[in-house]
């Protein structure tokens, strides 16, 4: 079995929201589309923490201290 990977499992969750945003499925196939949706966006949320993990690992000091850094844009 391949590996999913985040960007398709964001690109199946966009077109059920598409979908069930458009309102012509029957009950039935909303609830399927909604019960796949759920499982998408569950599989981006734990992608996403892992990715969270990794970079506050690379954070680490040299010293061995952890500092979390807070995200920031250059904008701001």
């Amino acid at each position: 079995m391949a590996v999913e990977k985040f960007e398709t499992s964001l690109k199946k969750l966009e077109e059920v929201v598409k979908k069930l945003e458009g309102g012509e499925l029957s009950l039935e196939d909303s609830l399927k589309a909604f019960e796949e949706g759920v499982k998408q966006a569950a599989f981006c949320n734990r992608k996403l923490n892992e990715a969270e993990q990794r970079v506050e690992m690379l954070l680490k000091q040299k010293d061995g201290s952890f500092g979390k850094v807070p995200f920031t844009l250059d904008d701001e």
